[in-house]
C-alpha cells in the first residue's frame, strides 16, 4: 500500500472567501498545504430502512486516512456546483450509478487551525446493495442511529464528519 499514490492531490479546486465566493483556483494538495478555503460536500446515505452508511476511509486518502466517516462526499471540483459534486461523490463512493439527486439540507463553514472549507450537507436514500469504491472505502456497513451514536465513542472518526453530524442533529431538532 505504501507504493500507491495519495488520491486526488492534483484535482483543481475553486478557492473561496469567507462568504463562499470564488477568489481563485489551486490544486487540492496546494489548498491543503496552504490552508486555502475551498468547498466540500457531505452526503448522509441511508438505506430503505433508514440505516446510515458508515465506512472507514482507506489509508491512501489525502486527508483523514483510515478514519471512520458517516458521510460520503468530498471536495467540489473547480467550476462544479455543490449539487453536482454531491451526486458525483455519492455515486462514486457508494458504487451506485443511478442514485436520486441528494437533498440539500444546510451549509456551514468548517474551520480548524489546519483546515478550512465551506461544507454543504445532503441526504440521499440508496439501495442496501452498494459496491463502495475500493480506493476510497476500506470497510462499510449500514448502522442505525443508535448504533452510530454508540460507535462515536468507540471508533476514530474524521473530525469534519463529526462536526457535520453534530450540526445535522441540531438542524433536525429545529426543523
Amino acid at each position: 500500500m505504501e507504493d500507491l499514490p495519495l488520491l486526488s492531490a492534483d484535482e483543481l479546486l475553486d478557492i473561496v472567501d469567507e462568504h463562499d465566493r470564488v477568489v481563485g483556483q489551486a490544486r487540492r494538495s496546494e489548498a491543503y498545504a496552504a490552508r486555502l478555503r475551498h468547498r466540500c460536500v457531505f452526503v448522509l446515505a441511508r438505506d430503505a430502512t433508514g440505516r446510515i452508511f458508515v465506512h472507514r476511509r482507506t489509508a491512501r486518502k489525502l486527508v483523514f486516512p483510515s478514519l471512520h466517516d458517516m458521510f460520503v462526499g468530498g471536495v467540489v471540483g473547480a467550476g462544479e456546483s455543490y449539487d453536482e459534486a454531491a451526486l458525483r461523490e455519492a455515486e462514486e463512493e457508494l458504487g451506485v450509478p443511478t442514485l436520486p439527486a441528494p437533498v440539500p439540507l444546510f451549509k456551514f463553514l468548517y474551520e480548524t487551525p489546519e483546515h478550512t472549507w465551506w461544507s454543504f450537507v445532503y441526504e440521499v436514500r440508496c439501495p442496501e446493495t452498494v459496491t463502495p469504491q475500493a480506493e476510497e472505502v476500506a470497510w462499510h456497513a449500514f448502522l442505525t442511529e443508535e448504533e452510530l451514536t454508540q460507535r462515536l465513542a468507540e471508533w476514530a472518526w474524521v473530525p469534519d464528519g463529526v462536526e457535520a453530524y453534530r450540526r445535522l442533529l441540531a438542524w433536525r431538532a429545529t426543523n
